[in-house]
């Protein structure tokens, strides 16, 4: 299987470059940076971490990154990812895409592009994480609203969004299990005299420093006891190995806008 990195060069660019590389069956087939960065032009072994040249250089043209894929992995900006899901419907191409920050609009631009094409949208690859989520669902659907829900994430200083897009997502699921949105029981944020806590509030609060990966808790708090569910990430290579999962999961799928529950058959 070919497959195609958008965003080539950067921490996670390398990363998968890297975990294809040395996939069984599946091999680099490009990469792409965005025009004027550096990384153009230089050969693709050097990001992936190969003893050897790949043969094939940095592009800066995505269009032709999808013609030679059979599946493009994007791990990049909202607004990019927006342009890559429009590709991927006009190439006709399967899309796996981890990009956080997106907001409705781009969401639904996605939704609408996955109507010609299978797309994988997760706000975290981590098969560890995807796991943590349908827990995270069957926890608040059980344990009813007697239990405080707060869900706490740490990542490094260079983190441009806030809360990460796991920490909403183990929201989102949380507010599944209770059958509410979370539009309505959300709390992102706490200073001065907020009053007492919301009963049902699901809250979410982001630490950011040093060169954290990603950690993530979900505290369920009720008078008596604490339930707390836990995931850490110790390198990037977890979110590369579930990505290229991802990718070789959906190649020949229905159009369709796919999550990694489905990947994972946890639906």
């Amino acid at each position: 299987m070919a497959i195609g990195v958008v965003g080539c060069a950067g921490r996670m660019g390398r990363m998968l470059l890297a975990t294809i590389a040395a996939t069984d069956g599946c091999r680099v087939a490009g990469g792409t940076e965005a025009p004027g960065n550096e990384a153009v032009g230089q050969d693709l072994g050097r990001f992936a971490g190969t003893t050897d040249p790949l043969g094939i250089l940095v592009g800066d043209d995505p269009a032709a990154l999808f013609d030679a894929a059979d599946v493009v992995i994007d791990f990049t900006r909202p607004k990019a990812t927006v342009t890559h899901a429009r590709l991927a419907a006009a190439r006709g191409k399967a899309l796996v895409t981890g990009t956080t920050g997106l907001d409705a609009g781009d969401e639904a631009m996605l939704r609408e592009a996955a109507r010609c094409v299978p797309m994988v949208y997760a706000p975290n690859m981590s098969l560890g994480v995807t796991l943590l989520m349908h827990l995270v669902e069957q926890a608040a659907a059980r344990l009813g609203p007697d239990y405080d829900i707060e869900i706490v994430e740490m990542h490094h200083r260079h983190k441009i969004d806030a809360p990460s897009g796991t920490a909403l997502g183990l929201a989102r699921a949380a507010a599944r299990g209770r059958d509410v949105s979370l539009d309505d029981v959300a709390d992102r944020g706490r200073d001065g005299d907020t009053g007492p806590r919301r009963r049902g509030a699901i809250g979410m609060a982001a630490l950011r420093g040093g060169d954290v990966i990603g950690d993530h808790q979900v505290i369920f708090a009720a008078d008596g006891e604490r339930l707390e569910l836990g995931h850490r990430a110790s390198s990037r290579e977890t979110f590369a190995r579930g990505a290229v999962t991802a990718a070789i999961w959906v190649a020949g799928r229905a159009p369709g806008l796919y999550d990694m529950r489905d990947v994972l058959d946890l639906r």
